[in-house]
């Protein structure tokens, strides 16, 4: 090698050096990204991390959290259920008010609609009227309505011991005397028809909480519904308002079949009792007509002492009254109640036996009155948010006049 070249090689070894670097850097950084390829071959083949990794640890924390929930959302309708049973007397009576507000607004609602009569003038009419009338007609005929209470009072007994010698007289008095010593003692029927209720001032005071409450509902029933309607989550407010003006519609039909129903069986009793000759026939016609409100259990209530009463005059007199209630009861079921229930709401009958029963068994006396009414909430609710939203199944609800599928239907007659 001369000289010359030995020196040009001199001067290109450290750009071969840097060359050379280079290009090992380059190699490195291939090597690198094929490791990490490689790595990541390898960890979808070996799939997800095993437990205790973080993400795993998230899953679980999300998971108790769901249950955490869930528990929350149960112990919440338990304390609602066991807080409702211990004020089951007050909601109670808070829906009486609302059958009293609903009353007073069908009222003022026709006197808007057919007299064009301003909102709050026909709510005052109507309020007049409901409260008015009964007051009218106690000052004309109380005295003759507590006079002949009086009498009834007086009278059950000696009924009853007629009864008891005329039962002996066939033979099976034995029997039937001691049934009816242990059930009717003679100083204590009255009393004990009378003692299914409640004590005159708890009767009195719960009247007044109902009229105070119903008057105050009726004047302002937005205002209580959006109340309410604030309680409910919001994506379901919009159902929960469909059922509650379904329910309102349902139990305004029924009151207006059932008050008239009360009335003409209270006229057609009255009327019947003053032919027979049977005495205070103007108390035993308003108790039959005010009884009428118990389905089933009320009539036989109501027949008890004017069939006892009639026996004072003689057994054939007693079977007169005891073939006119059942006069009255066939029209009612069958003439009176199809004719009023077409544009009403007829419930099936063995739906509300059993629903006065069980209702009686729970609340007491006052399930028995608001057996029906009670049932008639229920049976919507069923329809509505059971039928019709969770079975998605076609039916139609009082009050409406098309089922989900859009075929027409008269309003429903339950």
């Amino acid at each position: 090698m001369t000289l010359e070249q030995a020196g040009k090689d001199r001067e290109l070894s450290p750009l071969r050096a840097v060359a050379g670097a280079s290009i090992g850097q380059t190699d490195c950084s291939r090597w690198a990204e094929e490791r990490l390829e490689k790595g990541a071959e390898m960890g979808q083949e070996t799939g997800p991390e095993p437990e205790g990794t973080g993400s795993s640890g998230g899953g679980r924390r999300s998971e108790m959290s769901a249950f955490l929930k869930r528990l929350w959302v149960i112990l919440l309708i338990v304390g609602l259920a066991w807080l409702a049973w211990t004020l089951k007397f007050v909601l109670l009576l808070v829906f009486g008010a609302v059958l009293l507000a609903i009353i007073i607004r069908i009222g003022a609602g026709a006197l808007h609609d057919r007299l064009k009569m301003p909102g709050k003038m026909a709510f005052l009419v109507t309020v007049l009227v409901i409260f008015g009338v009964p007051l009218f007609a106690l000052w004309s005929f109380g005295a003759q309505i507590a006079e002949q209470s009086d009498q009834i009072a007086q009278a059950v007994p000696e009924a009853i011991a007629q009864v008891r010698q005329m039962l002996a007289s066939t033979g099976i008095g034995g029997i039937t005397d001691a049934g009816l010593g242990d059930a009717l003692p003679d100083s204590q029927v009255y009393s004990s028809i009378s003692g299914l209720l409640f004590t005159t001032a708890d009767a009195l005071t719960n009247l007044v909480i109902v009229i105070t409450g119903g008057i105050y509902l009726a004047a302002s029933p937005t205002l209580y519904k959006l109340g309410f309607l604030k309680l409910v989550p919001p994506g379901s407010r919009s159902m929960a308002d469909m059922t509650l003006s379904e329910m309102g519609t349902a139990l305004g039909l029924w009151l207006k079949g059932r008050l008239l129903a009360m009335l003409l069986v209270g006229i057609l009793t009255g009327v019947g009792l003053w032919l027979i000759g049977v005495p205070s026939y103007l108390a035993l016609a308003l108790l039959a007509g005010l009884l009428e409100f118990v389905p089933f259990i009320g009539p036989i209530i109501a027949a008890i002492p004017a069939i006892l009463l009639a026996f004072l005059g003689g057994p054939g007199d007693a079977l007169l009254v005891a073939a006119l209630f059942l006069l009255v009861q066939q029209l009612e079921g069958n003439v009176i109640t199809p004719i009023i229930q077409h544009h009403a709401v007829d419930l099936p009958p063995a739906l509300l036996i059993f629903a006065v029963l069980g209702f009686g068994a729970l609340f007491g006396i006052v399930g028995v009155i608001l057996a029906a009414p009670l049932t008639v909430v229920l049976f919507i609710m069923v329809k509505r948010l059971y039928v019709r939203e969770y079975l998605h199944t076609a039916t139609v609800i009082p009050g409406t006049e098309h089922d989900d599928d859009g075929a027409e239907t008269r309003e429903m007659q339950v």
